[in-house]
């Protein structure tokens, strides 16, 4: 049943070729450390509890991945500098930082909240409602089975996007979304399609989905645009001014 469920629930050209990917690897990770939660029960933050235990430690993370993605951005513009047959490599990177528009094959999963005008004998109000790491399920699966671009809501997924629900309210790149949540992925369909299927994570939330109504839709395209991120997909940093007087 899901309430027992509930307590259970990535010579030159080649060297710089493998230190993006890794590096790009190390940035999703990271912003998914942002985000996550502390353990697996699928209810919502509490906000106020979260701020003052993870404040320090999300500063922190905030300060590796900028590191990290001026590092990305150097190693890119260094191997864009090398032989032709490094071309093909930086598609590749390029589709992980979201710099260019990609298209493919892909697999869009939907997840809907349930009716809430009716709560279902022994289910609270949380059990109705997708959370954060419902969605964080499928994109962990999603890039697990290969996947080469991601979008939420039709918003690419960079290395810098933290996924951050507050009850169903998804926040994402400065907007605000509510359900139903869209999440979709380029790659290949059966290999996207059975990560899916065998992630523990999502089975937790397919229980819930026969038990109380959550939707769950998983639906395979022959070809899927996705956009280019908003932005440049680097950071930008300040730089102090110097006045006349200094120099003097």
């Amino acid at each position: 049943m899901p309430k027992e469920a509930s307590s259970r629930r990535r010579m030159r050209a080649s060297v710089v070729a493998a230190l993006v990917l890794a590096l790009s690897g190390l940035l999703f990770t990271i912003s998914a450390q942002v985000a996550r939660n502390s353990g697996t029960d699928r209810h919502p933050e509490d906000v106020v509890q979260l701020v003052r235990q993870r404040s320090e430690r999300v500063a922190a993370l905030t300060d590796e991945v900028s590191v990290l993605d001026s590092q990305v951005a150097e190693l890119l513009d260094e191997e864009a500098e090398s032989t032709p047959r490094s071309s093909n490599r930086r598609r590749g990177d390029r589709r992980l930082t979201g710099s260019r528009e990609v298209g493919g094959p892909a697999v869009k999963v939907t997840l809907t909240d349930a009716q809430t005008d009716i709560i279902p004998e022994g289910a609270v109000a949380d059990d109705l409602v997708v959370h954060q790491q419902d969605i964080q399920a499928v994109m962990n699966a999603m890039w697990r089975s290969g996947a080469e671009a991601m979008t939420i809501q039709g918003r690419r997924v960079t290395p810098q996007t933290a996924v951050r629900c507050v009850g169903n309210v998804l926040y994402l790149h400065g907007e605000v979304y509510s359900p139903p949540y869209e999440v979709a992925a380029i790659g290949d369909p059966d290999a996207l399609v059975d990560s899916l299927e065998n992630d523990a994570e999502i089975a937790v939330y397919r229980e819930y989905v026969a038990a109380y109504g959550l939707g769950w839709d998983v639906q395979t395209m022959e070809h899927l645009t996705m956009p280019a991120a908003d932005g440049s997909g680097r950071l930008n940093f300040a730089v102090p001014l110097i006045s006349d007087q200094q120099d003097q």
